[in-house]
Formats: structure tokens, sequence, C-alpha cells
């Protein structure tokens, strides 16, 4: 029977964000379906050009979620029973788009939705722009991380390490990136110039780890 020894490695990584992702979440409320739809169409066309006008290309910006739902609201008839009505349809689109992690064009875009005709949520967040990279040395760092390991243990037990047997890894995705502001509600603002935004990205840890089983002799 083949004798075999079975370790986890764990890479770890900090690394330093050099993209910014602004994520928007837009809705609104029509008592016509129609009307909703015909408003969902206005906002993409809206969004689009407020991306423009901070500087950066609409064609950058990517539709995540868009869906048409019934709105009901709560009441009490005659006898005090509460039931519910329609009182409309509502638009939710969720859009987002990335560019280089600069405070001056963070600031000059938020100004823009803010001066906006359609109120928006958003968030903020620092991301790499070369995933595969980030993800490439945190499963070399693991695979190194079982084989030194695995050297110890068979070292201390007094047998040898021999050859890989298996190699067992997820796949799954990694999400790299820190979110310094979170649904955060734009409203219209009075102020005529760029918001001077000074936000410091703080280095992004991530992990992974992959399970290696080893001969032993």
């Amino acid at each position: 029977m083949q004798k075999t020894i079975r370790v986890m490695g764990k890479g770890k990584i900090s690394v330093k964000p050099d993209m910014i992702r602004l994520d928007i979440t837009a809705n609104e409320v029509c008592k016509e379906y129609d009307k909703v739809i015909e408003e969902s169409t206005m906002c993409i066309k809206k969004i689009k050009e407020t991306v423009e006008r901070a500087g950066l290309n609409g064609r950058e910006l990517k539709t995540v979620k868009f869906d048409v739902d019934s709105k009901y609201e709560s009441y009490c008839d005659k006898n005090g029973n509460y039931k519910s009505r329609l009182v409309g349809f509502q638009y939710t689109q969720k859009f987002y788009i990335q560019f280089p992690n600069d405070n001056l064009q963070l600031g000059k875009i938020l100004y823009e939705l803010s001066h906006c005709d359609i109120n928006v949520e958003f968030s903020i967040k620092h991301t790499v722009e070369d995933i595969t990279a980030v993800k490439n040395e945190l499963l070399t760092n693991a695979v190194q991380d079982s084989k030194v390991k695995a050297e110890i243990l068979s070292k201390s037990s007094g047998v040898l390490l021999g050859d890989i047997v298996n190699i067992d890894y997820s796949w799954g995705e990694i999400e790299i990136y820190s979110e310094p502001i979170k649904n955060y509600y734009l409203y219209e603002s009075t102020i005529n110039e760029p918001y001077k935004i000074d936000i410091e990205a703080d280095d992004i840890d991530v992990q992974d780890t992959v399970t290696i089983v080893w001969e032993i002799k």
C-alpha cells in the first residue's frame, strides 16, 4: 500500500491597489409599466453622459443588473384589516466603471453624479488591474508552502518525501478588493467644483490554499 502525506499550503500576499471600481445603483418608481421602462432607458443614457462629462469613456460603463418589479404598499381598510395594493413599478439598474486609482478622477465623477438628475447610490472599491498575476503569485506561494511543510514533516518523521500523488485545488473565485465607502446615497449638490477626495488606499491582503498529497518512503 502506498504511503502518503497530505499537506495544505497557504499563500498570502499584500497587494497595492492600482484601480478604482465605482459601483452605481439607480432606481425609480412609476405608476405605469410603460413609463418605468421609458425612465429606465433614459437612466442608462444619462448615467453614460455623466461618466463622459467626468472625462471617462462611456463604453467602459458596464451594466450588471436590470430588473423591473411591482411595487406594493400596505394599508388598513375600514374594518381594521391590513392589506396591500399596487402603487406602481420600480426599475433597478446597477452599473460599474473601473479607472486608475486617482482621487482627482474620483472627485470628478462623484461631482457629476451629484449634479445628475437621477439619484444614485454608490460604493467605492479599490482593486488591481492584473488580477491574474496576483492569483498566480498566490498559487505559487501556496504550493511552495505545502512543499516546505511536507519536507519538515517527513524529515521529522524519519521518512523520505517522494513524488506528488495528487493536487487538490478549488479553483474558486478570489475577491481582490477593499471597500472604503459602501452604499452611499448621492443627493443633488450645490458645490460648483469637483470634489476634493483624499482616500489613501490600503494594501489588500489576499490568500489562497492548495492541498497536495506526497508519496513518502
